[in-house]
């Protein structure tokens, strides 16, 4: 059997793995690695440690399967930032996190005074305050030569443990991680000379673009046997293909902590890289021999912390897993809707200050009324993401594929198929983007033949189908209303538009 070794980091913790040519994970390790919030708004991670830990994880995987690993795919969250110094290999500041927000004016100046359309999940304005940060360091120390300078190296997960594993041989990323950095052109082609002259960046911190699978981009020299690095992949990008969606039009949904979704769309490059009319915008889904398939990507700014706000701030459960049995205890919300806002709304909204809203209550609103509502108010989000999506590819999605720690959730589930009014197919592993990594490892190890063969091993663990339309549309003219009255809750955030 051809044992593939996946890396893959996460926000809030990090597992390795072993997949199989069977297309099965065999052995799993996963490692809790929460970032830090010094401030509210910082996100930020010790890069070192995760390095540390990855290694450990990936090791302890190895030894447990008893078989070496014939190549290596790395997954991660994406656009987190790192700084390095590329003589000693040792991060010169803290890496910041996606959701660090603490570049949002560094965003609005951009946009105001040159016109570029940055946000601050991107990378892009996370590498300019760090090298910002070290030239004001070095000032109040008294000392000469600024961090545009030095010899200095910028990744994000992918390139920084690449770097580590190839012990410093190989600076590379590949689309699926460049095109969320807010550094890569809108056609793919490359780094954007533009937006780095704007920032400040100096172009030679900037990684090689390799293709996302298909041959050897490195050797992962710090692991027995040296085997090869054959894939790199953002997370869900990752998950796309870890859920067979690699035709035009197949779609698929992570409901973690936040929700995303990716729907295929071919190989006709974007015109632009920013956010269309609908609240979507393109990702590069994945490069191979060149030549990259694009995606269009909805984003839900909370789903499963909605249903943790339950259980660790209201108490109504001990667990998130008993959300479903608590639900069950009434057949209907009773006229209770949630808006699940708790960060602000995402696609297709964007409003940032929008909050939590909870209406429809009554003197006979139960903890199960509520928790039932919760659920529902993910799935009308869901479902408002494949509208949006549906609008910017001007075609119909004929079915959704979930995966993520929700999807267990067996009244969610049906209430996402009747609000989105499709079938939807639940995806055998919670964490599909650990699986969609080893695909992309396994194509270039020659365990799969390509992108048809890993699509034919698709087996949902369940078709849930939807409800009556009828129900379904007074719901959702429900939901809007109540969407309608989250709107706005804090002026000054909903005024920001990235």
């Amino acid at each position: 059997m051809t044992a593939l070794l996946v890396i893959d980091v996460g926000t809030t913790g990090l597992r390795a793995a072993m997949v199989g040519d069977d297309g099965r994970i065999h052995q799993l390790d996963h490692r809790p690695f929460p970032p830090t919030t010094p401030f509210p708004g910082l996100v930020e991670f010790d890069a070192a440690a995760m390095s540390d830990l990855v290694l450990d994880a990936a090791r302890s995987v190895v030894a447990a399967s008893g078989q070496a690993a014939d190549a290596v795919g790395i997954t991660n969250q994406r656009a987190s930032t790192i700084v390095w110094d590329r003589r000693t290999g040792v991060p010169v500041g803290p890496g910041l996190g996606w959701q660090d927000l603490r570049t949002v004016n560094e965003c609005i100046t951009a946009g105001a005074e040159h016109g570029l359309t940055l946000a601050p999940n991107q990378s892009a304005t996370k590498i300019a305050w760090l090298l910002d940060s070290i030239d004001a360091g070095t000032a109040e120390r008294g000392g000469d030569g600024g961090a545009r300078e030095r010899d200095l190296c910028f990744g994000t997960v992918d390139s920084w443990l690449v770097w580590v594993l190839s012990r410093g041989e190989r600076h590379i990323t590949d689309p699926t991680n460049a095109s969320v950095t807010g550094l890569m052109r809108a056609d793919g082609s490359g780094w954007d000379e533009t937006v780095c002259d704007v920032l400040r960046i100096p172009m030679s911190m900037l990684p090689e673009i390799v293709d996302t699978a298909g041959g050897t981009v490195a050797d992962a020299a710090l692991l027995d046997g040296t085997p090869p690095i054959t894939a790199l992949a953002g997370d869900q990008q990752a998950s796309l293909v870890g859920q067979g969606c690699v035709r035009v039009g197949l779609t698929k949904i992570t409901f973690g902590t936040g929700g995303m979704l990716d729907v295929c769309s071919g190989h006709d490059a974007p015109e632009r890289s920013c956010r269309s009319e609908h609240g979507t915008f393109p990702i590069v889904a994945w490069s191979l021999e060149g030549r990259r398939t694009w995606a269009r990507e909805a984003i839900m700014l909370a789903a499963g912390s909605n249903v943790d706000w339950l259980v660790e701030d209201l108490g109504l459960f001990h667990d998130s897993a008993d959300s479903a049995e608590m639900a069950t205890r009434c057949e209907t919300s009773e006229g209770t809707m949630y808006v699940p806002a708790l960060l602000g709304l995402g696609t297709p909204y964007w409003d940032y200050g929008a909050r939590g809203t909870l209406v429809g209550m009554t003197r006979g609103t139960t903890a199960a009324h509520v928790t039932r509502a919760v659920l529902e108010g993910v799935a009308h989000r869901g479902a408002d993401l494949v509208e949006a999506a549906q609008g910017d590819l001007d075609a119909r999605i004929p079915s959704l594929r979930i995966d993520g720690g929700m999807s267990r959730n067996e009244v969610f589930v049906k209430a996402l198929a009747t609000a989105a009014q499709l079938p939807v197919e639940v995806s055998p592993v919670v964490e599909a983007t650990t699986l969609g990594a080893g695909f992309l490892a396994g194509l270039g190890a020659g365990a799969w033949s390509g992108m048809d063969e890993i699509a034919s091993t698709w087996n949902p663990s369940s078709v849930v189908e939807p409800g009556p339309d009828s129900d379904a549309s007074k719901d959702r003219e429900r939901w809007r209303s109540a969407v309608e009255r989250s709107a706005g809750w804090i002026p000054e955030l909903s005024s920001l538009d990235f």
